[in-house]
């Protein structure tokens, strides 16, 4: 079974999140508010899989996804955004990101791209 690890500010998305991923068979090893938060459960608990919001206080989703690369280059890191952020998009998947999910989340998308970041 694959272990995730959800980041995100918002406690109401990443329950959303932790449900739909875990109705899909997934493990959720931690969440994380901020992006210093998924730095830290990252290296504790090497799940295959991250979610990251983009826009987080204390360090954003892309400074995280940065500094988790330089842990494990191999890191797999779904970013996780609002309408309008595809500059910033762009930018994560130019630093390593797998894939982008958009919000609001649609539950068949999100399997979709956890599977296919999986199988890479």
């Amino acid at each position: 079974m694959a272990k995730l690890l959800i980041t995100d500010d918002a406690a109401f998305m990443r329950m959303t999140l932790k449900k739909m991923v875990t109705d899909a068979g997934f493990e959720v090893v931690g969440e994380a508010a901020n992006g210093q938060e998924a730095v830290d459960l990252y290296a504790e608990h090497r799940p295959d899989l991250v979610t990251m919001d983009i826009t987080m206080p204390e360090m954003n989703g892309i400074e995280a996804l940065e500094k988790i690369k330089q842990i494990d280059p191999q890191a797999k890191v779904v970013m996780c955004s609002a309408m309008g952020q595809q500059n910033m998009v762009v930018d994560a998947i130019q630093k390593g990101a797998i894939d982008f999910i958009v919000k609001p989340f649609d539950e068949a998308r999100i399997k979709e791209s956890i599977s296919k970041a999986l199988s890479r």
